[in-house]
C-alpha cells in the first residue's frame, strides 16, 4: 500500500495505474484472500479510512466522466459504508480510463466457503447419482473452469475429460471453477473409455429439440469443443441421441459453458418431474 499523500504526487497514467493496482489489493484484503505480504498494514489509518482518502485522490482526476464521479460520490458518503463496493467501482473505472478490460480471471472473486452443518462438520456434496458430463477438447481453461461450477451445481456426479482437454488444475480453470474442480469427482479418459453401462448422448446442433428430449435418468452428456463442437467419434459414441438448444438469433451460437447449463436445468428438471 502508499501513502495517499504520495499517490496524489504521481502523474497521470502512473497515478492511475498505481490506484487501479492499490483499489485491486484493497479488495482482496477485504476480501480475506490478499497475498502474502500485500495486507493492508497502515497502524495510523483504519483501512475504510484509507479507501476513503485514495478515492478523493482519484475523484480529482479531470478524465474521470461525470457520471462515474457520481457514483463514487455517492458510495464515498453512503451510510452504511460498502468500502468492498466502492473498491470495486473505483477499480472498474480505473481500468476503463487506463483502457485495460478485466478478463473473467482478472476478477476479484472470492472462492465460496464449503456448507457446514450445526455441529461445524462440512455438509457432505449432494449429486444425482449417474449424471456425469464428457468436455471433449475443451481448450479454454475458464470454459472449463466454468463447466466444473456448473456441474458441481447441478448436481453432476462426475466429469469426464478427454485426452486433449485443456488441464483442470491451470489456474485460470481453478479460478473460473471457484473450488468446484476440487469438490467434483472426474478423470481423463477416451471415448471408448467410458462406462458401458451408461445412456451416452451428445448436445449438438441437429439433433431433438431440448424440450422434447428423453433425459435418462442416469447418463453421460458429450459438449464439444468450442471450434468444433462435438466430433464425428463422439457422435457415434452419442448412441442414446443428440439434444439441441433451439435458438433464433442470427448467429445461433452459445458459448460452450453457457449452452451446458441450459442442458443441465433441463436435465435435472426432468430427474425432478421423474421423481
Amino acid at each position: 500500500m502508499i501513502e495517499p499523500g504520495k499517490l496524489f504526487q504521481l502523474e497521470g497514467g502512473q497515478k492511475r495505474r498505481k490506484l487501479a493496482l492499490t483499489f485491486g489489493a484493497l479488495e482482496r484484503d477485504i476480501r480475506g484472500i490478499a497475498e502474502k505480504g500485500t495486507e493492508y498494514n497502515f497502524t495510523s489509518m483504519a483501512r475504510a479510512d484509507y479507501v476513503k482518502e485514495i478515492t478523493k485522490v482519484l475523484l480529482k482526476d479531470p478524465k474521470l466522466p461525470s457520471d462515474a464521479a457520481a457514483e463514487l460520490t455517492r458510495l464515498l458518503t453512503a451510510q452504511p459504508f460498502d468500502e468492498l463496493r466502492l473498491c470495486n467501482c473505483a477499480r472498474n473505472h480505473l481500468l476503463t480510463l487506463i483502457g485495460t478490460f478485466p478478463a473473467e480471471w482478472d476478477l476479484v472473486i472470492a472462492p465460496h466457503a464449503a456448507p457446514t452443518e450445526e455441529d461445524g462438520t462440512v455438509r457432505q456434496r449432494e449429486f444425482y447419482p449417474g449424471l456425469a458430463v464428457y468436455a471433449e477438447d475443451i481448450r479454454s481453461p475458464f470454459n472449463l473452469g466454468s463447466i466444473f461450477r456448473t456441474a458441481e451445481a447441478m448436481g453432476a456426479e462426475k466429469v469426464y475429460l478427454s485426452p486433449f482437454c485443456t488441464d483442470p488444475e491451470q489456474p485460470r480453470a481453478i479460478r473460473s471453477g471457484m473450488g468446484c474442480i476440487e469438490t467434483l469427482g472426474w478423470e481423463r479418459c477416451a471415448l471408448d473409455q467410458l462406462p458401458d453401462d451408461l445412456p451416452v448422448f451428445a448436445l449438438e446442433t441437429g439433433g431433438c429439440d431440448l424440450k422434447d428430449f428423453k433425459f435418462p435418468e442416469k447418463g453421460i452428456c458429450i459438449i464439444g469443443s468450442e471450434e468444433l463442437g462435438v466430433s464425428p467419434q463422439a457422435l457415434e459414441r452419442a448412441t442414446y441421441g443428440r439434444v439441441s438448444i433451439p435458438m433464433k438469433g442470427l448467429k445461433a451460437s452459445l458459448n460452450v459453458g453457457v449452452a451446458f447449463g441450459i442442458l443441465m436445468q433441463a436435465w435435472v428438471n426432468a430427474l425432478n418431474t421423474l421423481r
